[in-house]
């Protein structure tokens, strides 16, 4: 064992010497005792010295501590058992540490994050003699709605020849399913579980795809408006108390993915707590059963070790791709993306690096791109395609959008659903701003668009888009003017614009109905919308055009939440189609 002795101490990073030769993002032991080693990751090397961030409080380290390092870098175990588990940062299973250690979780306390006793039904996909390489399939297991995919670790480039693949049967995740051999006789033993770097991005795939398929999300404003790309990255930046963490909730329970990987990273801990007792009790609307089935929670808030808050992201990124490589598509939410960034400017002022705006790492946008690119639709190996959708929400301070993390953020993302206090305050939820928000992926799935929902899709879009813009400049007018000095035609459009608002924007998140809106029904219903925006309407007066919309507004929003298949709504669809025609 590598060793090396504890020189200085500032906040949570240590300084040490070292005897031979370290690596970049190794991990590293502070012994403080034969029963207490606290876990630290190498995060610069000079001369003689290296720097590392320790993972848990540093308290009582001293000069002279002696360190212990591992030659390996800081990883994560993949294998099945990992749906429907809470891990910290660093991949410990808290559950299974709070039945170890009780509630108040003990400092150097790391268990395996998989249940080593329990035992999967293993079905082999592959025969002896057979060639292999890392990312193919050697068989699978069953883990919850998935056949969880067993593969030749992602770090064997070489190709091997199969000498031994166990029988079906029942195995624990440590037991000998395969051995494989490669030209030069080295051989490998394969169980169902590998280690994997958490900043090295898995590879393991024939071609990355241009991402062309939009993601549903169940928000109307999301997927009409401002749509996601299945395999692309979107960002959720807003003040305080606007609304992200329920749209992020909402869009996990509701987005028609496989797989859903939450990192809470550096929120507080009442939310997290909210999210683990809420999450047990939703009801996954694809399988009926607990969403918890096909979830994987990393849990970091903010009273924890600043450290681990920087590692959490990247554990959960990997985990994702692990998922990836089965050929499912996974939905990545990190909240927050910005409480990260603080933990990554926290350990570039104890390194002592010239700072950049505010005092974040000047390399703060490269660190966040790299995070970002990891997202992505694949060709697999087998020929079938799986997708990595990561969205990160960003906390502003003072809900200053032009502040570093969420410039660094929009640089690289594909989507910007950016949400505003104005909108939050007069209780329009979801409080995407439509003035702001933005999708570079509307022109790049346009084909797809045009193909599933209308040959005029985009153009009706941008045309529905142009009016809200016009119906802001007329409400903006009518604060200096008033009513009575605005042109009837200028007011018809305003209340066209907040007629589209009202119906179409806003979702009641929390209506067993509207919180999830289908492809189909968004389709019919903008052509619905679409049919009120385009009439040229006559009436005699303001109040009558006025009361005109209000009670179209009323009508549409109790048809919004009724089901489709119920007899209201029918009644309340004619009773829309007759004041479409003008007979009411």
């Amino acid at each position: 064992m590598r060793s090396g002795k504890v020189i200085a101490i500032n906040g949570n990073m240590v300084t040490s010497t070292f005897e031979e030769k370290v690596i970049q993002n190794e991990v590293a032991y502070i012994v403080l005792n034969e029963n207490l080693r606290l876990k630290a990751e190498v995060i610069r090397i000079h001369n003689e010295f290296c720097d590392m961030q320790v993972f848990e409080e540093t308290n009582q380290i001293k000069v002279g501590d002696s360190v212990e390092f591992s030659n390996e870098l800081l990883s994560v175990v993949l294998g099945p058992g990992m749906l429907g588990t809470v891990f910290d940062g660093l991949q410990n299973p808290l559950y299974r540490l709070a039945e170890e250690t009780g509630f108040f979780l003990q400092r150097g306390k790391y268990i395996f994050p998989l249940d080593p006793d329990r035992v999967w039904k293993f079905a082999p996909s592959v025969n002896t003699g057979e060639t292999l390489k890392g990312g193919m399939e050697i068989g699978f297991v069953n883990e919850g709605i998935f056949d969880h995919k067993i593969f030749v670790p992602f770090n064997i480039k070489e190709k091997c020849k199969i000498l031994h693949i166990a029988a079906k049967g029942d195995y624990k995740i440590k037991d000998r399913l395969a051995i494989l051999s490669n030209d030069s006789g080295k051989e490998y033993e394969i169980n169902m579980t590998q280690t994997w770097p958490v900043k090295i991005p898995i590879k393991t795939y024939k071609e990355k795809l241009l991402p062309d398929t939009p993601l549903m999300t169940g928000y109307r404003i999301i997927d009409t408006f401002f749509p996601i790309a299945r395999g692309g990255t979107f960002c959720i930046p807003g003040p305080f108390g606007a609304g992200k963490t329920v749209v992020q909730q909402t869009i996990s329970r509701n987005a028609l993915v496989d797989i859903v990987v939450v990192a809470a990273c550096g929120e507080r801990a009442g939310e997290v707590v909210e999210v683990l007792r809420e999450f047990p009790e939703i009801k996954d609307p694809r399988t009926g059963r607990s969403l918890m089935e096909r979830t994987c929670i990393i849990c970091n808030t903010s009273s924890m070790p600043v450290a681990a808050r920087e590692a959490s992201v990247y554990t959960a990124v990997t985990i994702a791709e692990y998922y990836r490589q089965m050929g499912l598509n996974v939905l990545l939410l990190a909240d927050s993306t910005s409480r990260w960034a603080q933990a990554l400017r926290e350990m570039s002022g104890r390194l002592e690096e010239i700072p950049g705006e505010e005092a974040f790492p000047a390399y703060l946008q490269s660190v966040i791109s790299a995070f970002y690119e990891r997202s992505g639709l694949v060709e697999l190996y087998d020929k079938k395609t799986g997708s990595v959708t990561i969205g990160g929400t960003v906390s502003p301070a003072g809900g200053n959008f032009e502040e570093p993390v969420t410039m660094s953020t929009l640089s690289v993302v594909g989507a910007f659903l950016g949400l505003s206090r104005q909108r939050s305050d007069a209780r329009k939820y979801p409080a995407i701003d439509p003035l702001i928000s933005w999708s570079k992926y509307q022109e790049q799935m346009e084909e797809n668009l045009l193909k599933t929902r209308s040959r005029t899709w985009v153009k009706d879009i941008l045309k529905l888009h142009d009016l809200l813009f016009r119906g802001e400049e007329i409400y903006q007018q009518m604060m200096v003017v008033g009513e009575e000095g605005t042109a009837m035609n200028d007011f018809i459009i305003y209340l066209k614009s907040y007629f589209l608002d009202s119906v179409f924007l806003q979702q009641d998140a929390y209506d067993d109905v509207d919180s999830f809106c289908s492809e189909e029904r968004q389709v019919k219903m903008l052509y619905v919308v679409k049919k009120f925006v385009d009439k040229d309407f006559t009436f005699k007066n303001k109040d009558e055009a006025r009361a005109f919309f209000m009670k179209l507004i009323g009508t549409f929003s109790r048809w919004n939440t009724e089901p489709r298949e119920s007899e209201e709504a029918r009644e309340l669809e004619v009773e829309i189609n007759k004041m479409l025609e003008g007979v009411l």
